[in-house]
């Protein structure tokens, strides 16, 4: 995505919110409430790749200007995953909601923004507006907020290997002593990143295991 910012993001898709009630409650840990007396979160738009930078700077402010009684928490939900190419891994991480960032806060009585924290926010280079009315953002439903707070510990977890093709799918090797022969993927191994795939050879089925990397969908040439 394009490093220049935005004042403004795309609203994200259908279902970037959409979780459901969380019904293992101890998936937020008790230590970690869901919101803390009086306050609610929001969904700040922010500039592309600006999330982290946004948010390092509001939680700066706030502790600066001693604004912790109106604002608490400000997250970046991100996931990390792992590839491996010729034996070696790479571990990413990706933001789980591209050009948002999530607020927890105090509104006035009124549902309007504290006119400090405001101008707080709106003075940081990259935010653009909350989601909601004008002055009036709208809060996240309970259920958005389990998901948004699961999402957030993400990064502690051990990353795990995100393979792309499923069981059956016909696909092409191109790369190694294979290449440019056809198969269908019979087995996956995500925790190696690798595949078992189906070729024929001399008139024979033989299984292959190769590295997912080396392999695309037949029908992408």
């Amino acid at each position: 995505m394009s490093e220049h910012e935005q004042t403004t993001a795309a609203q994200p898709n259908a279902g970037a919110f959409d979780g459901r009630p969380n019904e293992k409650a101890d998936l937020i840990p008790e230590e970690e409430p869901v919101r803390h007396e009086g306050m609610d979160w929001f969904v700040l738009r922010v500039a592309s790749n600006k999330e982290n930078s946004v948010r390092e700077t509001l939680l700066r402010k706030v502790q600066i200007e001693g604004m912790t009684n109106l604002v608490k928490r400000i997250l970046v939900p991100t996931e990390k995953t792992k590839t491996i190419k010729g034996g070696k891994q790479k571990i990413t991480e990706t933001k789980l909601y591209p050009g948002y960032v999530f607020v927890e806060m105090r509104l006035e009585p009124d549902g309007r923004i504290p006119q400090d924290v405001f101008f707080l926010i709106k003075e940081t280079t990259g935010v653009g507006d909350f989601v909601g009315t004008a002055g009036r953002p709208t809060p996240m439903k309970e259920h958005e907020i389990e998901k948004m707070l699961r999402d957030s510990r993400k990064p502690d977890e051990e990353p795990t290997v995100k393979l792309t093709f499923e069981k059956g799918e016909h696909v092409l090797i191109k790369e190694g002593p294979f290449q440019s022969y056809e198969g269908t993927i019979d087995e996956l191994f995500p925790d190696k990143g690798m595949v078992r795939v189906l070729v024929t050879i001399f008139g024979r089925q033989a299984p292959i295991d190769l590295e997912e990397w080396q392999i695309a969908k037949a029908d992408d040439r």
